[in-house]
């Protein structure tokens, strides 16, 4: 796989040396067991795939190598270029400007823009309908284009099935800037609906089998379906593709359910169900699974508690915490200063958006243990900082230096 010119501050040699040993040891990366960092009072089983992914290091590059090499132009990112604060921050501190936010709200008037400006589109991507209004300011749209390439692989799929007339459902956060995009060039080639869990999936069901009314759909969906949708016909034959950071087991679950429920409506057979069913396995992002499936394996392994390092408004970052969530005490932190001591902790409530502090963390014991992982955006160096700030509770930080000579 290529690799990127990352600027060496986001870089761990520490988290380095792990996955290379890993890398070696697992070339087809067929073992999804932790690796066990085991310092006598404290044990941290760390996942075997977090950090970077494949489409991160690539909007890095490409943002940060646009910054050196026009130092005489205003450069601005339509928002921001990945969900995490660290890499943001240091574009701003570069002179970037954030066109809008996560929400789509705007931060700089379209017609402050001039011509001659750089505006890079985030690994996200973007709508078509941003894409000509930078046109229209005379501005190159994909000049400077960041947008990862596992999300234009699903917006492809989303068009080659729209062309044999197929309804594309996408399962995605309706307001996240990955799902606005593929939902905006998945329109332009067929009907289009987006479901953000497998609650609206059912619902959706009892559309596609005539037990709901259908003037009910508008309202029930209401700025999730794109124009002239038709209920009693857009219905009839659909595919299923997703934002890219949503858990890879809710895409396959709600795709396998309303492939039977239309196998079922319609009487179809396994051998004949592609007629009204397509078939989009393929979208699934690599780096989403491999994360989520190295947490479930980490998860098999006892441990008190889990910390998962990310951006608040991670996507990917978020369902790795609701993983963990599920068997055991679990901190959703976006820096290692969070963790104040061995009893104190600030820490993101993702389910009510809002920041916490406990006052109990580490429980009392002789040997504490410690599911640790991150989401894609999230450089190693700051997973490095979590391990070392762990250590210094137990004054073991050099242990880490230690680590970094792992061959």
């Amino acid at each position: 796989m290529k690799t990127f010119n990352v600027p060496v501050i986001y870089r761990s040699p520490l988290i380095s040396a792990i996955k290379n040993q890993r890398k070696q040891q697992d070339r087809m990366k067929k073992d999804f067991t932790p690796t066990t960092l085991d310092f006598g009072p404290l044990k941290i089983l760390l996942a075997r795939h977090f950090g970077f992914c494949y489409g991160v290091e690539n909007a890095i590059e490409i943002a940060f190598k646009t910054v050196d090499e026009n130092p005489d132009k205003r450069i601005f990112l339509l928002s921001e270029m990945i969900h995490n604060p660290h890499v943001n921050n240091d574009l701003l501190e570069r002179g970037v400007r954030f066109i809008m936010d996560t929400a789509g709200n705007q931060l700089v008037p379209w017609e402050t823009l001039q011509s001659d400006d750089i505006v890079i589109i985030p690994a996200f991507g973007t709508t078509i309908e941003t894409e000509n209004k930078l046109a229209s300011l005379g501005i190159e749209p994909l000049k400077y284009n960041t947008t990862c390439p596992f999300v234009e692989r699903v917006w492809n799929k989303a068009e080659q099935i729209g062309k044999k007339d197929y309804t594309v459902i996408v399962h995605g956060k309706p307001k996240h800037e990955e799902t606005r995009a593929t939902f905006s060039h998945s329109q332009s080639n067929t009907p289009t609906i987006v479901v953000k869990d497998m609650a609206e999936t059912e619902k959706l069901a009892r559309y596609i089998t005539g037990e709901a009314a259908p003037d009910t759909f508008y309202e029930t969906f209401k700025g999730q379906y794109s124009q002239g949708f038709d209920v009693t016909k857009d219905l009839q034959r659909v595919g299923v593709v997703n934002q890219t950071t949503m858990l890879a087991t809710e895409t396959q679950a709600i795709a396998d359910y309303v492939r039977q429920v239309i196998v079922t409506h319609y009487g179809l057979t396994e051998a004949n169900a592609g007629e009204r069913f397509a078939d989009t396995r393929d979208t699934l992002c690599y780096a989403t699974n491999d994360n989520q499936t190295a947490v479930m394996g980490m998860l098999e392994e006892p441990a008190d508690l889990a910390i998962v390092v990310g951006g608040y408004n991670s996507s990917n970052t978020s369902h790795l915490v609701e993983l963990c969530e599920e068997k055991l005490p679990t901190y959703f932190i976006s820096a290692p200063e969070q963790m104040h001591s061995t009893n104190q902790v600030d820490h993101w409530d993702f389910h009510h958006k809002q920041e916490i502090h406990s006052d109990t963390f580490l429980p009392e014991k002789s040997q504490v243990t410690i599911l640790l992982t991150s989401g894609a955006s999230c450089p190693d160096a700051l997973v490095e900082g979590v391990i070392r700030r762990l250590l210094s509770f137990y004054g073991l930080e050099h242990k880490a230096d230690e680590l970094t000579s792992v061959k």
